[in-house]
Protein backbone atom coordinates (compact mmCIF):
# COMPACT_ATOMS: atom_id res chain seq x y z
CA UNK A 1 0.00 0.00 0.00
CA UNK A 2 1.57 3.63 -0.83
CA UNK A 3 2.68 5.63 2.05
CA UNK A 4 -0.22 8.34 1.02
CA UNK A 5 -2.92 6.04 0.67
CA UNK A 6 -5.26 6.74 3.60
CA UNK A 7 -5.74 4.40 6.74
CA UNK A 8 -9.01 2.41 7.43
CA UNK A 9 -10.32 3.00 10.84
CA UNK A 10 -10.69 -0.20 12.94
CA UNK A 11 -13.58 1.74 14.54
CA UNK A 12 -15.80 4.41 14.47
CA UNK A 13 -15.08 7.71 15.57
CA UNK A 14 -16.98 7.86 18.61
CA UNK A 15 -15.42 4.85 20.15
CA UNK A 16 -12.56 6.17 21.72
CA UNK A 17 -10.19 4.07 23.91
CA UNK A 18 -11.86 4.52 27.06
CA UNK A 19 -14.94 3.23 25.72
CA UNK A 20 -13.42 0.36 23.63
CA UNK A 21 -11.75 -1.18 26.93
CA UNK A 22 -15.01 -0.33 28.87
CA UNK A 23 -17.01 -2.47 26.57
CA UNK A 24 -14.12 -5.15 26.58
CA UNK A 25 -14.20 -5.51 29.77
CA UNK A 26 -18.13 -4.78 30.57
CA UNK A 27 -18.55 -8.29 27.93
CA UNK A 28 -15.86 -10.06 29.76
CA UNK A 29 -17.53 -9.24 33.25
CA UNK A 30 -21.15 -10.20 31.73
CA UNK A 31 -19.78 -13.52 30.33
CA UNK A 32 -18.37 -14.53 33.95
CA UNK A 33 -21.35 -13.55 36.50
CA UNK A 34 -24.56 -14.43 34.92
CA UNK A 35 -23.42 -17.49 34.32
CA UNK A 36 -22.24 -17.38 38.44
CA UNK A 37 -25.56 -16.22 39.54
CA UNK A 38 -27.03 -19.77 38.40
CA UNK A 39 -23.81 -21.37 39.52
CA UNK A 40 -24.24 -19.90 43.12
CA UNK A 41 -27.60 -21.01 43.08
CA UNK A 42 -27.08 -25.02 42.14
CA UNK A 43 -23.97 -24.90 44.68
CA UNK A 44 -26.60 -23.78 47.51
CA UNK A 45 -28.77 -26.49 46.26
CA UNK A 46 -25.93 -29.03 45.74
CA UNK A 47 -25.13 -28.53 49.22
CA UNK A 48 -27.94 -29.64 50.74
CA UNK A 49 -29.74 -26.43 51.17
CA UNK A 50 -33.49 -25.51 50.12
CA UNK A 51 -35.10 -22.86 48.04
CA UNK A 52 -34.81 -20.54 51.02
CA UNK A 53 -31.21 -20.75 51.65
CA UNK A 54 -30.76 -19.71 47.84
CA UNK A 55 -33.28 -16.79 48.46
CA UNK A 56 -30.42 -15.76 51.55
CA UNK A 57 -27.49 -16.56 49.64
CA UNK A 58 -28.88 -13.66 47.22
CA UNK A 59 -30.49 -10.92 49.99
CA UNK A 60 -26.82 -11.03 51.57
CA UNK A 61 -25.83 -9.98 47.86
CA UNK A 62 -28.19 -7.28 47.78
CA UNK A 63 -27.77 -5.90 50.89
CA UNK A 64 -24.20 -4.56 50.85
CA UNK A 65 -25.56 -3.10 47.24
CA UNK A 66 -27.71 -1.05 49.25
CA UNK A 67 -25.84 -0.17 52.10
CA UNK A 68 -22.92 0.90 50.22
CA UNK A 69 -24.03 2.36 47.21
CA UNK A 70 -23.93 6.19 47.92
CA UNK A 71 -20.23 5.46 49.45
CA UNK A 72 -19.33 4.36 46.29
CA UNK A 73 -20.98 7.39 44.21
CA UNK A 74 -19.09 9.81 46.22
CA UNK A 75 -15.94 7.76 46.25
CA UNK A 76 -15.99 7.59 42.45
CA UNK A 77 -16.38 11.17 42.29
CA UNK A 78 -13.67 12.14 44.24
CA UNK A 79 -10.51 9.90 43.16
CA UNK A 80 -9.52 7.88 40.03
CA UNK A 81 -12.75 6.40 38.74
CA UNK A 82 -10.37 3.87 36.95
CA UNK A 83 -8.75 2.64 40.29
CA UNK A 84 -12.25 2.46 42.50
CA UNK A 85 -13.52 -0.05 39.37
CA UNK A 86 -9.99 -2.01 39.58
CA UNK A 87 -10.41 -1.97 43.04
CA UNK A 88 -13.79 -3.29 43.15
CA UNK A 89 -12.95 -6.29 40.72
CA UNK A 90 -10.28 -6.95 42.53
CA UNK A 91 -12.30 -7.94 45.75
CA UNK A 92 -14.69 -9.46 43.23
CA UNK A 93 -12.15 -11.58 42.28
CA UNK A 94 -11.02 -12.31 45.07
CA UNK A 95 -14.83 -13.36 46.72
CA UNK A 96 -15.58 -15.50 43.96
CA UNK A 97 -12.63 -17.43 44.08
CA UNK A 98 -12.89 -18.25 47.63
CA UNK A 99 -16.39 -19.35 47.32
CA UNK A 100 -15.14 -21.23 44.07
CA UNK A 101 -12.13 -23.15 46.28
CA UNK A 102 -14.90 -23.97 49.21
CA UNK A 103 -17.42 -25.00 46.85
CA UNK A 104 -14.07 -27.70 44.66
CA UNK A 105 -13.56 -28.89 48.43
CA UNK A 106 -17.00 -29.77 49.28
CA UNK A 107 -19.46 -29.17 52.01
CA UNK A 108 -19.21 -25.44 52.38
CA UNK A 109 -21.66 -23.53 54.72
CA UNK A 110 -24.46 -21.48 54.34
CA UNK A 111 -22.86 -18.94 56.46
CA UNK A 112 -19.70 -19.05 54.57
CA UNK A 113 -21.50 -18.63 50.99
CA UNK A 114 -23.63 -16.08 52.20
CA UNK A 115 -20.10 -13.98 53.75
CA UNK A 116 -18.72 -14.54 50.62
CA UNK A 117 -21.74 -13.11 48.16
CA UNK A 118 -22.21 -10.06 50.44
CA UNK A 119 -18.07 -9.61 49.57
CA UNK A 120 -19.50 -9.72 46.17
CA UNK A 121 -22.09 -7.17 46.83
CA UNK A 122 -19.42 -4.53 48.36
CA UNK A 123 -17.71 -4.38 45.25
CA UNK A 124 -21.13 -4.20 43.10
CA UNK A 125 -22.15 -1.50 45.23
CA UNK A 126 -18.41 0.40 44.60
CA UNK A 127 -17.99 -0.92 40.92
CA UNK A 128 -21.42 0.57 39.43
CA UNK A 129 -21.41 3.95 40.22
CA UNK A 130 -17.64 4.33 38.79
CA UNK A 131 -18.73 2.75 36.00
CA UNK A 132 -21.46 4.33 35.12
CA UNK A 133 -19.38 7.78 35.56
CA UNK A 134 -16.68 6.50 33.60
CA UNK A 135 -18.62 5.24 30.98
CA UNK A 136 -20.78 9.19 30.26
CA UNK A 137 -17.64 10.73 30.42
CA UNK A 138 -15.70 8.89 27.69
CA UNK A 139 -18.33 9.78 24.73
CA UNK A 140 -18.71 12.96 23.28
CA UNK A 141 -22.50 14.58 23.19
CA UNK A 142 -23.52 14.29 19.41
CA UNK A 143 -22.75 10.63 19.19
CA UNK A 144 -23.57 9.75 22.90
CA UNK A 145 -26.62 7.76 22.34
CA UNK A 146 -25.28 5.42 19.89
CA UNK A 147 -22.41 4.97 21.88
CA UNK A 148 -24.39 3.56 24.71
CA UNK A 149 -26.85 1.80 22.52
CA UNK A 150 -23.97 -0.28 21.29
CA UNK A 151 -22.43 -0.50 24.89
CA UNK A 152 -25.72 -1.78 25.82
CA UNK A 153 -26.31 -4.62 22.86
CA UNK A 154 -22.39 -5.88 23.58
CA UNK A 155 -23.64 -6.06 27.35
CA UNK A 156 -26.73 -7.54 27.07
CA UNK A 157 -25.19 -10.17 24.45
CA UNK A 158 -22.77 -11.50 27.02
CA UNK A 159 -25.62 -11.64 29.72
CA UNK A 160 -27.56 -13.90 27.41
CA UNK A 161 -24.52 -15.93 26.13
CA UNK A 162 -23.06 -16.27 29.90
CA UNK A 163 -26.35 -17.55 31.16
CA UNK A 164 -26.22 -19.92 28.44
CA UNK A 165 -23.09 -21.00 28.81
CA UNK A 166 -23.30 -20.85 32.50
CA UNK A 167 -26.11 -22.87 32.40
CA UNK A 168 -24.37 -25.72 30.30
CA UNK A 169 -21.03 -25.23 32.35
CA UNK A 170 -22.94 -25.91 35.60
CA UNK A 171 -24.26 -29.02 34.08
CA UNK A 172 -20.91 -30.40 32.56
CA UNK A 173 -18.42 -29.94 35.24
CA UNK A 174 -20.28 -28.29 38.12
CA UNK A 175 -20.84 -25.19 39.83
CA UNK A 176 -17.32 -24.80 41.45
CA UNK A 177 -15.38 -24.36 37.98
CA UNK A 178 -18.22 -21.86 37.07
CA UNK A 179 -17.24 -19.83 39.99
CA UNK A 180 -13.57 -20.08 39.30
CA UNK A 181 -13.96 -18.66 35.97
CA UNK A 182 -16.07 -15.69 36.89
CA UNK A 183 -13.15 -14.90 39.21
CA UNK A 184 -10.88 -15.03 36.52
CA UNK A 185 -12.89 -13.17 33.99
CA UNK A 186 -13.19 -10.33 36.85
CA UNK A 187 -9.15 -10.36 37.05
CA UNK A 188 -9.28 -9.77 33.22
CA UNK A 189 -11.45 -6.93 33.52
CA UNK A 190 -9.78 -5.27 35.76
CA UNK A 191 -6.70 -5.37 34.06
CA UNK A 192 -8.15 -4.23 30.98
CA UNK A 193 -10.08 -1.14 32.79
CA UNK A 194 -6.26 -0.35 35.17
CA UNK A 195 -5.18 1.27 31.33
CA UNK A 196 -8.26 3.54 31.21
CA UNK A 197 -7.20 7.14 31.07
CA UNK A 198 -8.73 9.76 33.62
CA UNK A 199 -6.69 12.77 32.24
CA UNK A 200 -9.08 14.18 30.44
CA UNK A 201 -11.44 14.75 33.55
CA UNK A 202 -10.75 17.70 35.81
CA UNK A 203 -9.44 17.03 39.03
CA UNK A 204 -11.54 17.59 42.19
CA UNK A 205 -11.35 21.00 44.35
CA UNK A 206 -9.30 19.74 47.64
CA UNK A 207 -11.87 20.67 50.69
CA UNK A 208 -15.34 18.81 52.21
CA UNK A 209 -15.93 15.36 53.29
CA UNK A 210 -18.07 12.21 52.42
CA UNK A 211 -21.16 13.86 54.05
CA UNK A 212 -20.24 17.22 51.76
CA UNK A 213 -20.44 15.13 48.97
CA UNK A 214 -23.20 13.33 49.68
CA UNK A 215 -25.20 16.01 50.26
CA UNK A 216 -24.01 17.46 46.87
CA UNK A 217 -25.43 15.22 45.02
CA UNK A 218 -28.46 15.07 46.60
CA UNK A 219 -28.74 18.58 45.38
CA UNK A 220 -28.35 17.47 42.10
CA UNK A 221 -30.38 14.41 42.56
CA UNK A 222 -33.28 16.16 44.41
CA UNK A 223 -33.24 19.46 42.22
CA UNK A 224 -34.56 17.51 39.18
CA UNK A 225 -38.13 16.27 38.85
CA UNK A 226 -37.80 14.62 36.24
CA UNK A 227 -34.86 12.34 37.85
CA UNK A 228 -36.16 11.60 41.06
CA UNK A 229 -39.44 10.91 39.58
CA UNK A 230 -38.08 8.50 37.42
CA UNK A 231 -35.91 6.54 40.09
CA UNK A 232 -39.19 6.03 42.19
CA UNK A 233 -40.92 5.24 39.31
CA UNK A 234 -38.37 2.20 38.90
CA UNK A 235 -38.06 1.96 42.59
CA UNK A 236 -41.70 0.63 42.60
CA UNK A 237 -41.54 -1.24 38.75
CA UNK A 238 -38.47 -2.98 39.84
CA UNK A 239 -39.51 -4.28 42.56
CA UNK A 240 -43.18 -5.91 41.72
CA UNK A 241 -41.42 -7.20 38.67
CA UNK A 242 -38.39 -8.34 40.42
CA UNK A 243 -40.92 -10.57 42.55
CA UNK A 244 -42.78 -11.84 39.69
CA UNK A 245 -39.92 -13.02 37.53
CA UNK A 246 -38.15 -14.32 41.04
CA UNK A 247 -41.08 -16.16 42.59
CA UNK A 248 -44.19 -16.05 40.63
CA UNK A 249 -42.42 -16.93 37.21
CA UNK A 250 -40.95 -20.28 38.38
CA UNK A 251 -43.89 -21.05 40.23
CA UNK A 252 -46.23 -20.47 37.18
CA UNK A 253 -43.88 -22.49 34.59
CA UNK A 254 -43.73 -25.42 37.14
CA UNK A 255 -47.44 -25.71 37.48
CA UNK A 256 -48.97 -24.57 33.85
CA UNK A 257 -46.23 -24.53 31.17
CA UNK A 258 -43.80 -27.13 31.84
CA UNK A 259 -41.35 -26.74 34.05
CA UNK A 260 -38.02 -24.59 34.36
CA UNK A 261 -37.16 -25.12 30.67
CA UNK A 262 -40.03 -23.10 29.54
CA UNK A 263 -39.36 -20.52 32.00
CA UNK A 264 -35.76 -20.17 30.52
CA UNK A 265 -36.83 -20.19 27.56
CA UNK A 266 -38.68 -16.84 27.91
CA UNK A 267 -36.14 -15.18 29.99
CA UNK A 268 -34.00 -15.94 26.69
CA UNK A 269 -36.54 -14.15 24.68
CA UNK A 270 -36.30 -11.32 26.70
CA UNK A 271 -32.52 -11.24 26.65
CA UNK A 272 -32.97 -11.35 23.25
CA UNK A 273 -35.17 -8.45 23.41
CA UNK A 274 -32.69 -6.09 24.92
CA UNK A 275 -30.13 -6.99 21.96
CA UNK A 276 -32.94 -6.16 19.66
CA UNK A 277 -33.55 -3.24 21.32
CA UNK A 278 -30.32 -1.59 21.79
CA UNK A 279 -29.59 -2.31 17.81
CA UNK A 280 -32.31 -0.22 17.56
CA UNK A 281 -30.72 2.52 19.51
CA UNK A 282 -28.42 2.96 17.10
CA UNK A 283 -30.29 4.25 14.88
CA UNK A 284 -33.34 5.57 16.36
CA UNK A 285 -33.14 9.06 18.02
CA UNK A 286 -36.12 10.14 19.19
CA UNK A 287 -36.18 13.94 20.15
CA UNK A 288 -37.91 13.92 23.51
CA UNK A 289 -35.91 11.25 25.29
CA UNK A 290 -37.90 10.47 28.33
CA UNK A 291 -40.95 11.10 27.01
CA UNK A 292 -40.79 7.90 24.48
CA UNK A 293 -38.27 6.23 27.17
CA UNK A 294 -41.44 6.36 29.92
CA UNK A 295 -44.07 5.13 26.91
CA UNK A 296 -41.71 2.31 26.38
CA UNK A 297 -41.81 1.62 30.38
CA UNK A 298 -45.59 0.48 30.48
CA UNK A 299 -44.49 -3.15 28.28
CA UNK A 300 -42.66 -3.74 31.52
CA UNK A 301 -46.47 -4.77 32.79
CA UNK A 302 -47.03 -7.36 30.04
CA UNK A 303 -44.98 -10.18 31.82
CA UNK A 304 -47.19 -10.39 34.65
CA UNK A 305 -50.45 -9.95 32.96
CA UNK A 306 -49.15 -12.86 30.99
CA UNK A 307 -48.24 -15.32 34.13
CA UNK A 308 -51.44 -13.84 35.49
CA UNK A 309 -53.77 -15.78 33.26
CA UNK A 310 -51.21 -18.18 32.57
CA UNK A 311 -50.74 -17.51 28.92
CA UNK A 312 -48.84 -20.15 26.66
CA UNK A 313 -45.20 -20.65 26.38
CA UNK A 314 -45.54 -19.07 22.75
CA UNK A 315 -47.51 -16.03 24.12
CA UNK A 316 -45.11 -15.69 27.16
CA UNK A 317 -41.68 -15.46 24.91
CA UNK A 318 -43.22 -13.06 22.29
CA UNK A 319 -44.55 -10.47 25.39
CA UNK A 320 -40.71 -10.89 26.84
CA UNK A 321 -39.32 -10.46 23.93
CA UNK A 322 -41.25 -7.03 23.42
CA UNK A 323 -40.70 -6.16 26.76
CA UNK A 324 -37.06 -6.62 26.28
CA UNK A 325 -37.45 -4.28 22.98
CA UNK A 326 -38.92 -1.71 24.51
CA UNK A 327 -37.15 -1.53 27.90
CA UNK A 328 -33.62 -1.41 25.87
CA UNK A 329 -35.37 1.80 24.58
CA UNK A 330 -36.00 3.29 27.91
CA UNK A 331 -32.44 1.72 29.16
CA UNK A 332 -30.28 3.99 26.28
CA UNK A 333 -33.24 7.34 26.96
CA UNK A 334 -32.23 7.14 29.87
CA UNK A 335 -28.72 7.34 29.87
CA UNK A 336 -28.20 9.99 27.43
CA UNK A 337 -30.15 11.73 29.29
CA UNK A 338 -28.27 11.59 32.60
CA UNK A 339 -24.89 12.36 29.90
CA UNK A 340 -26.47 15.44 28.55
CA UNK A 341 -27.82 17.09 31.83
CA UNK A 342 -25.85 16.03 34.61
CA UNK A 343 -22.39 17.83 35.27
CA UNK A 344 -18.90 15.64 35.03
CA UNK A 345 -18.07 15.50 37.93
CA UNK A 346 -21.32 14.82 40.04
CA UNK A 347 -22.12 11.74 37.19
CA UNK A 348 -21.24 9.42 39.86
CA UNK A 349 -22.85 10.35 42.83
CA UNK A 350 -25.89 11.03 40.76
CA UNK A 351 -25.85 8.02 39.48
CA UNK A 352 -25.33 6.14 43.03
CA UNK A 353 -28.80 7.72 43.70
CA UNK A 354 -30.14 5.92 40.67
CA UNK A 355 -29.01 2.95 41.27
CA UNK A 356 -30.14 2.90 45.34
CA UNK A 357 -33.50 4.04 44.22
CA UNK A 358 -33.28 1.33 41.81
CA UNK A 359 -32.69 -1.95 43.73
CA UNK A 360 -33.88 -0.90 47.45
CA UNK A 361 -37.01 -1.76 47.32
CA UNK A 362 -36.63 -5.44 45.68
CA UNK A 363 -35.71 -7.31 48.67
CA UNK A 364 -39.04 -6.06 50.23
CA UNK A 365 -41.00 -7.11 47.21
CA UNK A 366 -39.06 -10.62 46.91
CA UNK A 367 -39.65 -10.96 50.36
CA UNK A 368 -43.49 -10.27 50.71
CA UNK A 369 -44.17 -12.35 47.72
CA UNK A 370 -45.23 -15.38 49.01
CA UNK A 371 -47.52 -13.78 52.21
CA UNK A 372 -49.07 -11.73 49.43
CA UNK A 373 -49.70 -15.11 47.15
CA UNK A 374 -51.07 -16.48 50.48
CA UNK A 375 -53.29 -13.53 51.19
CA UNK A 376 -54.77 -12.50 47.53
CA UNK A 377 -54.04 -15.78 45.34
CA UNK A 378 -51.48 -15.85 42.93
CA UNK A 379 -53.11 -14.67 39.92
CA UNK A 380 -54.53 -11.53 41.35
CA UNK A 381 -50.71 -10.59 42.95
CA UNK A 382 -49.48 -10.92 39.46
CA UNK A 383 -52.34 -8.73 38.00
CA UNK A 384 -51.24 -6.66 41.20
CA UNK A 385 -47.92 -6.30 40.06
CA UNK A 386 -48.86 -5.32 36.26
CA UNK A 387 -51.30 -2.17 37.63
CA UNK A 388 -48.64 -0.93 39.76
CA UNK A 389 -46.32 -0.88 36.40
CA UNK A 390 -48.62 0.85 34.67
CA UNK A 391 -49.95 3.38 37.96
CA UNK A 392 -46.29 4.65 38.50
CA UNK A 393 -45.41 4.89 34.82
CA UNK A 394 -48.87 6.37 33.98
CA UNK A 395 -47.87 8.99 37.24
CA UNK A 396 -44.22 9.86 36.15
CA UNK A 397 -45.67 11.12 32.66
CA UNK A 398 -47.08 14.21 34.65
CA UNK A 399 -44.00 15.44 35.27
CA UNK A 400 -43.91 17.96 32.56
CA UNK A 401 -39.94 17.57 32.13
CA UNK A 402 -40.13 13.83 31.73
CA UNK A 403 -42.74 15.00 28.45
CA UNK A 404 -40.65 17.79 27.31
CA UNK A 405 -36.77 17.25 27.70
CA UNK A 406 -35.18 17.13 24.33
CA UNK A 407 -31.96 15.88 23.25
CA UNK A 408 -28.99 18.12 22.91
CA UNK A 409 -25.54 17.25 21.00
CA UNK A 410 -23.43 19.24 24.05
CA UNK A 411 -23.30 17.68 27.40
CA UNK A 412 -23.97 19.81 31.03
CA UNK A 413 -20.51 21.85 31.71
CA UNK A 414 -18.19 20.88 35.49
CA UNK A 415 -20.29 22.64 37.62
CA UNK A 416 -17.41 23.17 40.20
CA UNK A 417 -16.93 27.07 40.63
CA UNK A 418 -13.40 26.91 40.81
CA UNK A 419 -11.76 26.01 37.81
CA UNK A 420 -8.75 27.57 35.40
CA UNK A 421 -8.90 28.12 32.12
CA UNK A 422 -7.43 25.33 31.01
CA UNK A 423 -10.25 23.64 32.16
CA UNK A 424 -12.81 26.04 30.93
CA UNK A 425 -11.46 24.98 27.71
CA UNK A 426 -11.39 21.29 27.80
CA UNK A 427 -14.58 19.34 26.45
CA UNK A 428 -16.07 17.07 29.06
CA UNK A 429 -17.25 14.42 26.91
CA UNK A 430 -13.55 13.21 25.80
CA UNK A 431 -12.74 10.08 24.38
CA UNK A 432 -9.79 9.37 26.25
Amino acid sequence: MSPDAPVRRRRPDWAGRNYSLLTASAVVTNLGSHGALIAAAFAVLESGGDGGDVGLVAAARTLPLVVFLLIGGALADRLPRHRVMVAANALNCVSQGAFAVLVLAGDPQLWQMMLLTALGGTGHAFFSPAAEGMLMSSVTGEQASRAFAVFRMAMQGAALGGAALGGAMVAAIGPGWVLAADAAAFAVAGALRSFLDVSHIPARAPGGGMLSDLREGWQEFSSRPWLWGIVVQFSIANAVVGAADAVYGPLVARDHLGGAGPWGLALGFFGAGTVAGALLMTRWKPRRLLLWGTLCVFPLALPSAALAIPASVTVLCAVMFLTGVTLEVFGVSWMTALHQEIPEDKLSRVAAYDWFGSVAMVPLATALAGPAESAFGRSNALWGCATLVVVVTAAVLCVPDVRNLTRRTKPVARSAPERDSADAERPVGGLG
